[in-house]
């Protein structure tokens, strides 16, 4: 007999923890809504000629491949087969793979629907996603991402919007955060400064490794790496990392490399009118080592990471946050001139933190309120108009599934965290009552069927 199991990196979520799931997913739901985000699904599985080549190398590595339907061999690229050359096999046996995030679904999206979207188009989704990744803690190979998005605007008041944004969830879900602010600009600017795009791509690469490696390994790996004013550069990044006030760092920055160009005024100018406009709860950080993702986002960077002291010591999860702007969102199908900035939470890494830190506020973890027992078979009939009656009264209420002794209909009860027992018996029909009892306080007391909704109703369930 086959021992069942799981697929490595997926899970199940059993009732309790999906009554977690649901409470973060709400949260962040929620306030996507009152920001104006509209809903939008998209199939599990999309045609791979859609997702290849929008990750990069490593990416679609990482893409899970679905096999083409039947004799899939019989068409299969038979040199590759025999060479067992698996990456060109692929494109002769399979045509469609899961999706790895949710914004090349939505850039594919946005194309084909151009003519009845509105634009800006503000759009939120709460999907899972997939990844061929080793699993390890934090990371799985089946995952939700809850993003939102702007779509058809370049103004910096988006990028204010979806800040407010993360503060506003992390602050309902008590947990406190850093969200840091970085933008694709600044590095562009100084492109010349250490001797073109390609040294800077370069850099970019480096300075993206300062979590794993700290500050001074990327310091040694860029003096091995030989970039003219390359540690010049990364120093000065160091020290304007320093500064608590947002608005002097950049212009720290210029004062130090001594540069001063068009780009870089721009850039200073949006993220001051940005920093003017935002006041949040959680602490914002401008950080100019912050360097995920640069080689897509076109403009401002985030990544919200837990506040230091905020997790249990030995517990490190990496960021639970992180979006930025990609003006070139759509030009991947053809259509050109359409920009894109958004976000994404993380939802399976809080749900990690909030576990460990105990953050969870108490949720019931059960919808009935009231169980009806039926202490005989003559007492089914008035247990089912009395599930009618609580259900109408929007009620959640199930009866227990045939007459039992009462011990083992109130130990179901318990352990279901059910707050009522309605028990019916000989003496209950003869009387026409019902003996309502309280499972918390132990309280019992007799009410007319047709008073049990109202009582019921004075209750805070």
């Amino acid at each position: 007999m086959e021992k069942p199991g799981l697929p490595s990196g997926t899970r199940d979520f059993g009732p309790e923890i999906m009554v977690r799931r649901k409470y973060v997913m709400g949260s962040i739901e929620r306030v996507f809504a009152l920001y104006g985000f509209r809903p939008l699904e998209t199939p599990a599985l999309e045609n791979l000629r859609t997702l290849q080549g929008k990750y990069g190398d490593e990416g679609d590595q990482l893409l899970f491949k679905v096999l083409n339907n039947g004799d899939f061999l019989s068409k299969a690229d038979e040199n590759a087969l025999a060479k067992k050359d698996s990456k060109k096999l692929v494109s002769s046996i399979a045509d469609r793979g899961l999706r790895y995030d949710l914004t090349v679904p939505l850039a594919r999206f946005v194309v084909m629907n151009r003519d009845k979207i509105v634009f800006p188009f503000r759009r939120y989704q709460m999907q899972p996603v997939w990844r061929a990744d080793r699993p390890q803690k934090g990371r799985y190979r089946e995952f939700w991402q809850c993003d939102a998005d702007v779509v058809g605007s370049y103004s910096i008041l988006n990028e204010v919007d979806l800040i407010k944004i993360y503060d506003d969830v992390f602050s309902n879900l008590n947990l406190p955060v850093v969200i840091r602010i970085n933008h694709r600009g600044i590095f562009d600017a100084f492109a010349e400064f250490v001797g073109g795009g390609a040294n800077m791509n370069t850099l970019m690469q480096l300075i993206d490794k300062a979590d794993k490696i700290g500050l001074e390994g990327v310091r040694k790996e860029i003096e091995e790496k030989n970039i003219p004013n390359g540690v010049d550069f990364w120093d000065a990044i160091c020290k304007a990392r320093k500064p608590e006030n947002n608005a002097t760092i950049l212009n720290e920055l210029q004062t130090i490399v001594g540069a001063d160009s068009d780009k870089l005024n721009t850039v200073i100018g949006e993220l001051n009118t940005m920093f003017s406009l935002v006041k949040t709860k959680n602490q914002l950080q401008l950080d100019l080592s912050l360097a995920r993702g640069l080689s897509y986002y076109t403009g401002c960077i985030f990544e919200v990471v837990p506040e230091n002291g905020a997790l249990p010591e030995g517990f490190n999860i990496g960021s639970i946050g992180g979006g930025g702007r990609y003006n070139e969102l759509t030009s991947v199908f053809g259509l050109k001139d359409v920009p894109g900035v958004g976000i994404s939470f993380g939802l399976d890494r809080i749900c990690d933190i909030l576990e460990a830190t105990n953050l969870y506020p108490d949720l019931a973890t059960s919808d009935v309120r009231v169980l009806i027992c039926p202490m005989d078979e003559d007492s089914l009939s008035m247990s089912f108009e009395l599930v009618n009656l609580l259900r109408d009264g929007d009620i959640a209420s199930e009866v227990y599934p045939g007459p039992a002794k009462l011990k083992k209909q109130l130990d179901y009860a318990n352990a279901r965290k059910i707050a009522f027992a309605a028990i019916i018996g000989e003496s209950e029909r003869i009387n026409g009552e019902i003996a309502l009892k309280d499972l918390q306080t132990g309280e019992q007391i007799n009410y007319k069927l047709t008073d049990i909704p109202n009582h019921l109703h004075k209750w805070q369930f």
